[in-house]
């Protein structure tokens, strides 16, 4: 397979994947300095296709958007509450649209988990 491949359809994508899976089963002392080379040209062609084909739409709500960080940073909702210093009660009521957020903690989502202020705002 040559080196800079685009990949076109989920069949490149297959086949690319299983060389890549083909030639790091050789394992990272076995691999010649090119394979290596050709492990790395494929990985950004697969991430390449795959940044195409799955476009994750970005959050539309003020909630939205801290799941998405909690994702992003994989932390639980009671490791988020601590970052943004309240209880856990108070996240969970926020997140769950029964109190409205107020303004310390909107600072705290906009530096612990830098999320822009214009979103902030045109999202309360």
């Amino acid at each position: 397979m040559e080196h800079n491949k685009v990949i076109n359809d989920d069949s490149d994508y297959t086949t690319v994947m299983a060389k890549i899976d083909g030639l790091m089963a050789k394992g990272s002392n076995n691999v010649s300095k090119e394979e290596l080379e050709e492990i790395r040209q494929l990985a950004l062609a697969a991430q390449q296709y795959e940044q195409q084909k799955y476009i994750v739409e970005a959050p539309k709500t003020l909630t939205g958007m801290i799941e998405m960080k909690m994702y992003e940073m994989r932390l639980k909702q009671k490791s988020l509450a601590k970052k943004l210093k309240i209880s856990d009660a108070k996240l969970s009521l926020i997140l769950n649209g029964k109190q409205k957020p107020d303004v310390d903690f909107l600072k705290a989502v906009y530096t612990e988990l830098k999320v822009d202020a214009d979103f902030i705002l045109q999202h309360l």
